[in-house]
């Protein structure tokens, strides 16, 4: 494995990449960059380093991005996503640091420090008002995450009221936390400090503007040390100018490093060079936090803080990940061994596979659709999109297993609606009806206790067959003297039979079998003419799984 480290992080993570055994570990320049991502298979980065679309063209082998760090506005997150790579952000390392750099703004700006600094430094004894309390004042958080939970918890100790806004936390949430959750109307006329701690989004960007200044209170305090780009400057200035807003404390600005910023300089104005998460302790957490989750995505194939993926639990991904190789090899199976090219994908879900993680499932069963058929890279991340991309609907539902094994996955590839039949095309199958296959292809199988995964059933067949290697998928009417055929056909070639699952439909007359026969080695097309050949056999598919 070779993994960028583009800017610098902490020593200690670094060094816990070193420590795995074959990996190139690459701390390199600006300079240095695109050429070292040519065969780099992970790629980490603070701020400064932008991922462009560009720049991820330049590495066709990166599988991961990782942002030391909680925003991503630095990475082309829609070109990782086609890409098929993964990007994850480290959210949570720095929110103390960022939660006490915010409460210090805070109270540098009520109680003036900066003005009086700079009249010590200047050998003045100016004894005056300094402020007011925070106490029993109203902070307003416009973003009740880690940030802004840890923001809450502080203001509590002040013995300030909370207000905050955040569609996307629940009341019982926000109880916890001492606050109460108000519409963002509400929260800008009441609050005497408003501070913000959502990311930049269509919805946010230029939210701290003329309009919504004016609905706050006069002599309002604003604290920013989460994106510049959630304030107009220039109607903030302004604002304070007239001295409808008292001032504001900012540790980051729509460009950076500023140039024509028209906030610095102004009275009541406390402006820091966005050092708010670059305490040593938050680094070193951040450092180590992006290493530990970059080795464990390349080693193990665990998602943590994904940011083009839904997100999941350690607990969900816990018990989702047995499923993952169940579900694409699933999907590789019927989309080599059905006789048409899919048009819908659909899935069922039954057991604990329907209780979570059931998006990460739907994109591993794509990814396996797809890339038995495609020659670009489709995994977890930008499978969805490709699939989208080549009209592939895909149909979802869950069920309850009456009997059998409790947790299974069921997919079926099947023909567009209103198709009546299918044609061999160049697989050259028999041709068989939709109605034959009950309208399509479909495999069901679970995962043992072992973690292996196993198909359960073909077609709707009963049969136990491992899913991994190098697999005939046959078809046949159920007839005597066929697997001796089958056999006396494949020892003529040379080809030596692993295992020989068989299963038989219920009915008497005009019954028939199928099997998935794993053979040794890499074997070619070639053989099932033979196959073919045999009188009985009305199907035979070489799946490589």
């Amino acid at each position: 494995m070779k993994v960028i480290v583009a800017d610098k992080i902490s020593e200690r993570g670094v060094k816990l990449l070193k420590e795995q055994a074959g990996w190139n570990i690459v701390q390199t320049t600006k300079d240095n960059l695109i050429a070292e991502l040519a065969d780099a298979d992970a790629l980490i980065v603070r701020s400064a380093t932008k991922v462009t679309a560009d720049l991820l063209a330049r590495a066709p082998h990166l599988r991961a991005v990782g942002r030391a760090g909680v925003g991503v506005d630095n990475i082309d997150l829609e070109a990782a996503t086609k890409r098929g790579v993964l990007v994850m952000s480290t959210p949570g390392g720095s929110s103390v640091s960022v939660a006490e750099h915010t409460f210090a703004l805070l109270l540098a700006l009520v109680r003036e420090l900066p003005k009086f600094d700079a009249s010590m430094r200047a050998g003045r004894w100016e004894k005056s008002s300094s402020g007011a309390e925070v106490r029993g004042k109203t902070l307003g958080l416009i973003g009740l995450g880690r940030i802004g939970s840890e923001v809450a918890l502080r203001a509590e100790a002040f013995d300030m009221r909370v207000l905050a806004y955040d569609p996307f936390i629940s009341e019982a949430a926000a109880r916890e936390l001492s606050v109460d959750l108000v519409p963002i109307e509400q929260l800008l006329a009441e609050s005497d400090f408003i501070s913000l701690h959502t990311a930049v989004v269509p919805q946010t960007r230029n939210m701290i503007n003329a309009e919504n200044i004016a609905k706050m209170k006069k002599g309002v305090r604003i604290v920013n040390a989460a994106r510049g780009e959630l304030i107009n400057e220039a109607d903030l200035a302004a604002a304070i100018q007239s001295g409808h807003v008292a001032g504001a404390a900012l540790d980051v600005f729509a460009e950076e490093p500023p140039r024509n910023c028209p906030l610095i300089g102004l009275p009541n104005v406390i402006t820091t060079p966005h050092v708010a998460g670059s305490t040593a302790e938050a680094q070193e957490e951040l450092g180590t936090q992006v290493a530990v989750q970059i080795r464990d995505y390349l080693v193990d194939g665990i998602i943590r803080n994904a940011v083009n993926l839904p997100a999941l639990s350690a607990d969900q991904y816990r018990r989702v990940r047995p499923y993952l190789a169940l579900a694409e090899r699933l999907g590789s199976l019927v989309s080599q061994a059905a006789a048409f090219r899919p048009a819908r994908i659909r899935i069922r879900y039954a057991g604990e596979v329907a209780e979570v993680g059931t998006h990460l499932l739907r994109s591993a069963v794509l990814a396996g659709v797809l890339n038995a058929v495609l020659d670009e890279k489709v995994n977890v991340v930008n499978a969805p999109a490709v699939a989208a991309a080549r009209g592939l609907r895909v149909e979802e539902e869950t069920r309850k297993r009456e009997h059998g094994f409790p947790h299974t996955l069921e997919v079926a590839a099947l023909p567009a609606q209103g198709d009546t039949s299918v044609s061999a095309g160049a697989s050259g199958a028999k041709p068989q009806s939709i109605e034959a296959g009950k309208g399509g292809f479909t495999a069901e199988g679970t995962v043992l206790h072992d973690g292996s995964p196993r198909v359960l059933m073909i077609e709707g067949i009963p049969l136990e067959a491992q899913l991994e290697g190098t697999i005939l998928y046959l078809r046949n009417d159920d007839k005597p003297g066929v697997i001796g055929q089958v056999g006396s056909a494949l020892g003529k070639l040379g080809v030596n039979i692993a295992t020989f699952a068989l299963g038989r439909s219920a009915a008497h007359e005009g019954a028939h079998a199928v099997s998935l026969v794993r053979v040794d080695g890499e074997v070619s097309a070639s053989i099932l003419d033979p196959l073919r050949a045999i009188p009985a056999i009305t199907e035979a598919r070489l799946v490589r799984l």
